[in-house]
Formats: structure tokens, C-alpha cells, sequence
């Protein structure tokens, strides 16, 4: 098996004198055995850097780059990140002293036993990772990186600083925690800033002695830590329905994010390749509806259903951009969040529409204003295209199918001036029924004359 993909592989850095060579292996090899060797090699990647091509379609250059702390290889020793290394340390010592279990025999084997798993998940891997000495420093570096998360966890769950930190410590007191919280779980949340599952599974198991740890109780340790770090612990956590073990951080986020869902048709659905904004939608006598459901989107009877989502200042389009790289680059992560951003991406033109669905609860906007959160909406979608196979092309069928009826924009037009003041209402109706009075006592009469 390592011999075919070696085979594979070296295709992309031939010369002349070995391309003949490299030509007669490969046609040597069953097909069959091609595919396998590919998917083997494509299912241990869960962590990718990003290419240029998509980077070139999001605002901000640095939307794919952490800011405060690098997690993994990807961007380890970038000089804007070094500051942070001196404070991974500390949490080591502190973890391993805390814990009173020895640094090489506990935590240092239990990322050794499984190194090179962690180290097929990154796509790309620098070679120099794989060599002797490189092996060691991934090590110490799954080992320092996953503490220090860890440390940082378990300190905004407390809602209180470990006792062994000084109260003016300006990462691990609780002041420093929480001011920063917003940058580092931005940060956690960068496709190429992550590290896998597995690690912090390990180190935690290693941390927690004889108290047992199931893959779920570290699935909802990292889901507390993006999502609500501050729970009220009387308050119900939220939960991924998935008893295995997650793949890193930004695919916990997004299974949350994005929920369960029905499971795509098994063929490609009728294209539509837009829809009106929600203020020509509800012109149109569409009424739009916040539903409890995460990321589904539903059209009945009139009634288009969109879930509720929350933007502000603390790196939400940063995330929302890394969740669509995700689902770019790993195949296994649906379009969920990428069709939804497109969706969103249609029926906001302008603060307007931002500002109806704002009124109906559908939109939480913490940005400076209406124009920002239209605009954030506007450059998410920028290249990106919606899935063949999306459920949303039949929800955009049908609510043009209704916005093409005249009779619909009639009856809204009518609903919306009479209907909303009683006044009018009763107006109208005396109106009418003076209407019909006037009618029938006319027939009366022509009647009278015509025994």
C-alpha cells in the first residue's frame, strides 16, 4: 500500500531520466487498487491550508490567519505568534504540577503512541515534521498547544482562575481570560489553526487520572468553550447529537452551527438561481418567520421560516469564511453553512432588508449598523456556489412560484393598508357595504318596473 502511493505521488516531481520508469510502474497498477490507496490517504485529512484562490475572495487577507496563539503546525513560529509561547509553557507547568503525574511518562507517551495519526491529518505536512528531530518538536508541540487550550477551557468554565495563578496573571486570571476569550477562540476557529480531536482527547484522559472520560465529554468541553463559555451551570448545555469523536474545534462549531439536517435528495434539483429580497418578499405578501430549527429553511403556505443568527464584532465573518473553507476543502462536511450564506446572501441588497429581518428576530445585529450587517451578508457568498443537490433550490422555486402570481401582491397591497389600521378596516367595509346596498335596491327598483 505505501508502495502505490509513493508510486502516485511522485508523479508531480518526475524528471526525464525517471519519467519512463515511473510510467511502467504505474501501468502496472490494478485500478482498484489506485482507488483504494487515494481514499485511505484523502479520509485521514481533516486540516488543510487554505489556497490562494479562495483566500483572493475573502475582504480581509488575514481572515485564514489566527492573530493571538498558533495551534499546530501550520503557523507555528510566526513572529506575530511568538508572544503566546511563553504562556503555553506556563499552563505545561502548571497542568503537569497540578495534575502531579510526570511530564515524558504520561503526557509526552500519550501523544507519542498516537503521533503519526495527528500528523496525517494535516494536508501538506512540511516534510521536516516527519524527520527525527521534527517528530520530537510535533510532540512537545501537540503537548503544549493542547494544554494550554485546555487550561484556558477549564478556567472560563470555573468562571474562576485555577488557585495556583497569580490574581494579576495577564492570561490565566479570570480578567485575562475573559478579555482573551473573543481573539483566541477566533483563533480556534481558523481551518489552518487547528489541532485534532484526538490530542486534546489524550491529554485531557491524561489530566483527568481515573475520572472516566468519554469522547462526548470532550466534544461538549470544546462546544462550552466556542459557543458558551459562561453558562449558567444550572442552564442545559447545548449538545452535538454525535457520540464519536470530532474531527478539531472548527468541526465541532460546525456541527453546531449547522445541526441536523434532512439528508440532501439523491438527485440534482430544479436550478434557481435567485430570489427576491425580503422586503420585495414581503411585498410580495410572503411573511417571514424565525423557526427554532439550526440553519433549516423552510417555505409553507406563504410562510418562509429562517433560523435565527447572531453577528457582531467578535470575528463572526472570520468564522463564517472559515466554516465555508471547511466545507470546501473537506468533503465530508456538507455545504450546510455555505448554502445558507448564499441563501442569506439573496435576500439581503441592503440595510432594509437587514432591518425586517432585524424586526423579526431573525437577524441578532451587534454590529455599528444595518449597512455593515447587509454588507457582511454581501462579500460571504462572493465566489461561491450553491449546491446542485440543495434543498434550497426548491425552497427558492417555490417562493418565486408565489411572488410570480399577481393576485399575491394584490391581496399583500390590500392586507397591509387596510388590515393594519382598523379604522381603514372599517372604512372599507362600510364602504363595501354601502356598495352592495346601493346594488341591490337598484335591482329592487328595475325589478319594480318589470312585474
Amino acid at each position: 500500500m505505501d508502495n502505490l502511493e509513493e508510486i502516485l505521488i511522485e508523479g508531480g516531481s518526475l524528471n526525464s531520466s525517471s519519467s519512463n520508469e515511473w510510467a511502467k510502474n504505474l501501468e502496472k497498477l490494478p485500478v482498484d487498487s489506485i482507488r483504494l490507496v487515494e481514499m485511505a490517504r484523502w479520509n485521514k485529512l481533516s486540516i488543510y491550508r487554505v489556497p490562494e484562490w479562495f483566500k483572493n475572495m475573502a475582504t480581509d487577507k488575514n481572515t485564514y490567519q489566527p492573530k493571538l496563539v498558533s495551534l499546530g503546525p501550520f503557523h507555528h513560529g510566526e513572529k506575530d505568534l511568538e508572544p503566546m509561547e511563553e504562556h503555553k509553557h506556563r499552563a505545561l507547568v502548571h497542568i503537569v504540577k497540578r495534575s502531579c503525574r510526570p511530564l515524558k511518562e504520561l503526557f509526552t507517551a500519550a501523544i507519542e503512541e498516537v503521533v503519526d495519526e495527528l500528523m496525517d491529518a494535516y494536508d501538506n505536512l512540511d516534510p521536516k515534521w516527519r524527520e527525527p528531530a521534527g517528530r520530537e518538536r510535533f510532540v512537545e508541540m501537540m503537548v503544549l498547544d493542547g494544554c494550554f487550550l485546555l487550561e484556558m477551557w477549564k478556567g472560563l468554565s470555573r468562571k474562576e482562575a485555577p488557585y495556583d495563578y497569580a490574581p494579576n496573571d495577564p492570561v490565566f486570571s479570570l480578567h485575562g481570560m475573559l478579555f482573551l476569550w473573543v481573539g483566541i477562540r477566533c483563533d480556534m476557529l481558523v481551518i489552518e489553526n487547528q489541532i485534532p480531536m484526538l490530542a486534546l482527547f489524550r491529554l485531557e484522559q491524561i489530566w483527568r487520572g481515573t475520572t472516566p472520560l468519554s469522547e462526548q465529554d470532550i466534544n461538549d468541553l470544546v462546544l462550552d468553550f466556542v459557543c458558551d463559555p459562561l453558562r449558567d451551570k444550572d442552564k442545559p448545555r447545548k449538545r452535538i447529537v454525535e457520540n464519536k469523536l470530532c474531527l478539531h474545534p472548527l468541526d465541532i462549531y460546525h456541527k453546531n452551527f449547522c445541526g441536523l439536517h434532512p439528508a440532501a435528495p439523491g438527485k440534482e434539483m430544479k436550478w434557481e438561481s435567485s430570489i427576491h429580497c425580503a422586503v420585495e418578499l414581503k411585498e410580495a405578501g410572503i411573511h417571514l418567520r424565525k423557526c427554532s430549527n439550526t440553519l433549516v429553511i423552510d417555505y409553507k403556505s406563504g410562510v418562509l421560516s429562517l433560523p435565527t443568527v447572531s453577528i457582531s464584532h467578535d470575528g463572526t465573518e472570520k468564522i463564517f469564511f472559515n466554516l465555508m473553507a471547511f466545507e470546501r476543502l473537506h468533503s465530508d462536511a456538507g455545504s450546510e453553512a455555505t448554502d445558507y450564506f448564499i441563501f442569506m446572501d439573496n435576500i439581503i441588497n441592503s440595510e432594509s432588508d437587514v432591518a425586517l429581518l432585524r424586526s423579526k428576530g431573525i437577524i441578532k445585529n451587534l454590529l455599528s449598523s444595518d449597512t455593515e450587517a447587509a454588507q457582511l451578508f454581501n462579500n460571504l457568498s462572493r465566489g461561491a456556489v450553491l449546491n446542485p443537490f440543495s434543498r434550497l433550490h426548491e425552497v427558492r422555486r417555490k417562493v418565486n412560484t408565489h411572488c410570480a402570481k399577481p393576485w399575491n401582491k394584490y391581496m399583500a397591497i390590500l392586507k397591509r393598508t387596510y388590515m393594519s389600521n382598523p379604522w381603514l378596516l372599517i372604512s372599507l367595509m362600510a364602504a363595501a357595504s354601502l356598495l352592495i346596498a346601493t346594488f341591490l335596491q337598484t335591482i329592487y327598483t328595475i325589478l319594480g318596473f318589470y312585474p
